[in-house]
């Protein structure tokens, strides 16, 4: 890497720890079928694995917790259905909980996916809405996905626009917190999280309760 690209890619770093900039990642993993048969029998268990975020928080090792709300705050005992469930996710260690709304859920023939943003946490009544309880900034979003594509299963997650939320009234009194999550704590987990989760939802990996 030549100086120039060293000193830009500091520059870059230092606009996403003052919240001003933000990163795209990608997590894959794939598994080929030996004919059409078995792989359309994984896609239908990888849909399944998918939906039933609960079953998240069994994967071995190093792993967060995955709860699925309703949208009064209500904890959820089955998938994964609709848009405007929650998902509180507990990262590993003394962390604060972080909160991420579905926004869309989209099912094809080959393909299942949903979509969450950071989201405050969820209210029976109305409450504090405007603090997103999340370390990265409300305009960031995973995409959950499998796919099949011939006798190839893969699934993803897909981060787009991940800020650190660490201005203004959206952070609330989380700011220094966000910033240490995000560059320390989650960074030093996020492709473990996700390497093992897109394993896991192809069949690579599976749960300690299996």
């Amino acid at each position: 890497m030549g100086l120039k690209n060293i000193i830009n890619k500091i520059k870059e770093e230092a606009e996403v720890l003052k919240g001003d900039a933000s990163k795209d990642k990608v997590y894959s993993t794939e598994n080929t079928y030996p004919d059409a048969a078995s792989a359309r029998q994984g896609f239908e268990e990888s849909r399944r694995k998918l939906f039933d975020v609960n079953r998240w928080s069994d994967l071995p090792g190093i792993n967060s917790e995955f709860v699925l709300y309703d949208q009064h705050g209500n904890e959820m005992s089955g998938p994964l259905t609709m848009p405007g469930c929650y998902i509180r996710i507990n990262l590993p260690g003394p962390t604060p909980e972080n909160w991420v709304r579905v926004t869309d859920v989209h099912e094809e023939e080959n393909m299942a996916e949903f979509i969450v943003h950071p989201s405050e946490k969820p209210q029976p009544e109305p409450g504090n809405e405007n603090v997103t309880e999340h370390f990265f900034a409300k305009e960031a979003s995973s995409t959950f996905r499998v796919e099949l594509k011939g006798n190839k299963l893969t699934a993803y997650e897909i981060g787009k626009n991940e800020a650190i939320n660490n201005k203004g009234e959206e952070a609330g009194d989380r700011g220094l917190a966000n910033t240490l999550l995000a560059e320390g704590g989650w960074a030093g987990v996020q492709a473990l999280q996700w390497n093992k989760l897109t394993s896991y939802l192809v069949h690579q990996t599976e749960t300690k309760s299996n």
